[in-house]
């Protein structure tokens, strides 16, 4: 039986010694993992970040498809990690069961909504960990907290027996702390071999760029110069690329399809959600299906706009989030505009639904500031080997 870490880090809701083992032939066999409690394993409850809704729904009596895949590859569970109410939020602050600490900022905050399982891989007490990605629930934790982190091809992988949150956007993710593991897992999630692209260009959206202030600009800069310094990098004014614009159509559409999902159930136990939680699905209800009809006329149009730019070997280049994780003593105000400044940027591969890596390539003032690459859609394991054989450094925490 592996021997499993003590949790000092609050990074689990459910932790077994181990909860179940893998199957020991597998490919993934010395590999342990933590799973987002949005997924079903049969005889334990899914709390979905919310005491109500584990009070309101039954233990799970079947096993997500994707949890009994990597336990037949070998890897083994070794708990069920914490996540945001409901999953609405990417700062990791849960009112109900605490905020897990951020291994690499433990003054900041840990980034979520899949914070246990960033947590977790972080904290070096799995190898990899399981989460979910709507509008960057895996990118910006693994950000955060200065791990990789990966968003797949939206429908890639299968999301049976998890909570939706909206599922036009809606994707399942992972963690590691090394190239390695990253592309191991994603060969078992993704049941697929790389196709190997000769040619690659890198691309820098000057767009994505002004999201940051001027200081994390040519810090961004320089260190891409030296990552990068092998390969060709081209910083573009893409005027189609309205990131204030790209970012309110999400959050329309978003908004929309959460109120459709989870509207009912929330109008009944909105009273008891946390700060923010409850201002937002107060916000969804508000939203019309006229306003959504014409958001997702607007996302057709940036998908062909992406489509048309990112194709094989070709890859944008973007900071993972506008600044670095917010202090757990930030005022509301803060968050919130942290909130809208970020979401300018993990917009562009969540209306594309295309495949994003959060790379942890250095740290400011010891903070993790993650800069990710965006592939051409059904480029995931291409940018997954990219990555594994160009910028394979190990994040240490």
């Amino acid at each position: 039986m592996k021997v499993i870490p003590r949790d000092i880090y609050s990074a689990f809701i459910l932790q077994g010694e181990p909860l179940i083992e893998g199957n020991q032939s597998g490919n993934l066999h010395d590999l342990t993992f933590g799973l987002k409690d949005v997924f079903d394993v049969a005889g334990f409850p899914t709390t979905f970040g919310s005491p109500d809704w584990t009070s309101t729904h039954p233990i799970a009596n079947e096993t997500a498809p994707i949890v009994t895949q990597l336990l037949d590859a070998g890897a083994t569970l070794v708990g069920k990690t914490h996540t945001d109410e409901l999953t609405y939020s990417i700062l990791g602050m849960n009112t109900h069961f605490g905020t897990p600490v951020n291994p690499l900022s433990p003054n900041r905050v840990p980034g979520g909504s899949s914070s246990g399982s960033a947590v977790s891989v972080a904290g070096n007490l799995v190898d990899f960990a399981i989460g979910t990605d709507t509008g960057g629930s895996v990118r910006i934790p693994a950000s955060f907290c200065g791990i990789y982190g990966v968003r797949p091809t939206h429908g890639r992988i299968s999301l049976q027996l998890a909570r939706p949150l909206a599922k036009s956007f809606d994707t399942l993710g992972w963690f590691a702390r090394d190239t390695q593991t990253l592309l191991k897992v994603g060969k078992v999630l993704l049941g697929d071999e790389p196709q190997h692209v000769i040619n690659h260009k890198i691309i820098i959206p000057k767009q994505a760029l002004e999201v940051l202030s001027n200081e994390l600009q040519e810090i961004f800069l320089f260190k891409v110069k030296e990552i990068f310094k092998d390969f060709k990098v081209e910083e573009l004014d893409l005027d189609w690329m309205q990131l204030r614009n790209f970012a309110e159509t999400f959050r329309v559409i978003q908004a929309r399809e959460i109120w459709l999902e989870h509207g009912e159930w929330a109008s009944q136990n909105l009273e008891h959600f946390g700060p923010g939680i409850k201002q937002r699905f107060s916000i969804a209800k508000d939203i019309s299906e006229e306003a959504a009809i014409s958001a997702r006329d607007e996302r057709k149009t940036i998908q062909t706009h992406l489509n048309q730019i990112l194709t094989p070997g070709k890859m944008f280049l973007v900071p993972t989030a506008s600044n670095l994780a917010p202090l757990l003593t930030s005022s509301a105000e803060e968050l919130e505009q942290f909130r809208k400044d970020t979401f300018q940027l993990v917009s562009i591969a969540g209306l594309g639904g295309l495949p994003q890596v959060n790379i942890p390539a250095f740290k400011i003032n010891g903070c993790g500031f993650g800069i990710s690459l965006i592939g051409a859609h059904d480029s995931d394991l291409q940018l997954l080997d990219f990555i594994d054989k160009n910028l394979g450094f190990k994040a240490d925490n």
